[in-house]
């Protein structure tokens, strides 16, 4: 464990509280988000993370800032597979893009508190009984084996089990009634499909957070190097989606990139685990190593995926 100063969580609460409310300030207005405007909020969170990075390598030490640069570089990886399914959950539920920036902030409050609880969990699980990190590793070969086999792609926004409960607990009508999740029909109040996809992309989260979690605890233990760099990956990941908009299909390797990053990690957890339990003999993967792993497989699948357009691509331009 790092010794983190109080004073630099606090810093870290205040930039998590101002970046929401500035974002909620600067989209208060229900409008459809352009390229241009999505890039300059995708440049500003990512500086914003990478600045308090910095901060960490200043104030904890070197070895704290590479863990929290893996950590927030793994997550961002893995966030951006993420933006897949929440395209195909608007695309479902055929959500107007004025109200996408809606859902998704709603979606990224959602993720920052299952997050904290998730990972609160897991280290404290991983701090007392090592061998769990066993389990962990077979999460993630599991998650490979699934992006490989194409599995991960059958998802169905409509059987969601959070969507199905929704409509139990109160009635969905067919119609959105501009960004409202409830009107009132008839003197009784119903919900809008508006807060059907909310429903839909914070169930989808607590999907993600199977891969997320046990991939991120890999790198650290630490609880605030775990939980800054998952809040920093999520910050940035609506500004994320609409800038990418349109253009998710052209990065049809990056599944696969994402499969050999899950599967090395898995690896490295599999060591660590064998490490702490068994002999320390085994040796450990450096933080510096899975840092440098992650950027190039992550390089190459982008790099392949552009200079390998998708057959339907290749044969209409």
């Amino acid at each position: 464990m790092h010794d983190v100063p109080f004073w630099l969580w606090a810093v870290f609460v205040v930039i998590v509280v101002a970046s929401l409310a500035v974002d909620l300030f600067a989209h208060r207005t229900a409008h459809a988000i352009g390229f241009r405007e999505a890039t300059a909020w995708s440049v500003a969170w990512i500086s914003l993370a990478i600045l308090f990075g910095g901060v960490v390598f200043l104030v904890v030490g070197t070895d704290a800032g590479v863990e929290y640069t893996t950590a927030w570089l793994l997550e961002k990886s893995l966030s951006v597979d993420n933006l897949f399914v929440f395209a195909l959950i608007f695309s479902y539920f055929q959500v107007p893009r004025a109200y996408q920036h809606r859902v998704l902030f709603l979606g990224v409050l959602g993720a920052l508190v299952f997050r904290g609880l998730f990972l609160a969990a897991g280290v404290a699980v991983v701090s007392r009984f090592t061998a769990v990190l066993y389990v962990f590793a077979a999460v993630l070969f599991w998650s490979t084996y699934k992006i490989l086999k194409g599995e991960d792609e059958s998802f169905d926004p409509g059987k969601s089990v959070a969507v199905r409960l929704l409509r139990k607990v109160i009635p969905v009508r067919d119609e959105y009634a501009g960004p409202h999740f409830f009107v009132k029909e008839a003197g009784k109040r119903v919900a809008t499909p508006l807060l059907a996809v909310v429903a839909a992309i914070e169930a989808a989260d607590l999907v993600f957070a199977v891969d997320s979690v046990p991939a991120v605890l890999a790198v650290s233990s630490d609880v605030f190097i775990v939980y800054t760099s998952n809040a920093f990956a999520i910050l940035g990941l609506r500004a994320l989606y609409f800038m990418l908009a349109g253009l998710l299909d052209r990065f049809h390797y990056l599944s696969v990139g994402l499969a050999v990053i899950l599967g090395f990690i898995g690896v490295k957890l599999v060591l660590q685990a064998t490490h702490e339990t068994v002999s320390t003999a085994v040796p450990e993967i450096p933080s510096l190593v899975s840092l440098a792993v992650i950027v190039v497989v992550l390089a190459v699948s982008i790099t392949v995926s552009v200079l390998r357009p998708p057959a339907e691509q290749d044969k209409t331009g």
